[in-house]
């Protein structure tokens, strides 16, 4: 195997291990946890900053549902 092939494998072990962990990390720290796993796939050491991150308080961020951004956007029916 050439060195870029494994080049390329390493790194894409790390990216997959970073968002596991980010997502761990972000549960733990009650965050939203897929910005930090997508976050974590792409940028594997943005992981190191959500461990310096402090935990929030009260209730976790919730993502409106497509449903609720598009009542929002064009009203009722």
């Amino acid at each position: 195997m050439s060195v870029a092939m494994q080049w390329i494998v390493l790194w894409g072990v790390t990216a997959i291990t970073a968002s596991i962990l980010g997502g761990i990390f972000a549960s733990i720290k009650n965050r939203d946890t897929s910005h930090w796993i997508a976050w974590g796939f792409l940028v594997p050491p943005v992981v190191l900053w959500l461990l310096l991150l402090p935990r929030n308080k009260g209730p976790r961020p919730r993502r409106p549902t497509l449903d609720e951004i598009d009542r929002h956007e064009n009203g009722p029916l």
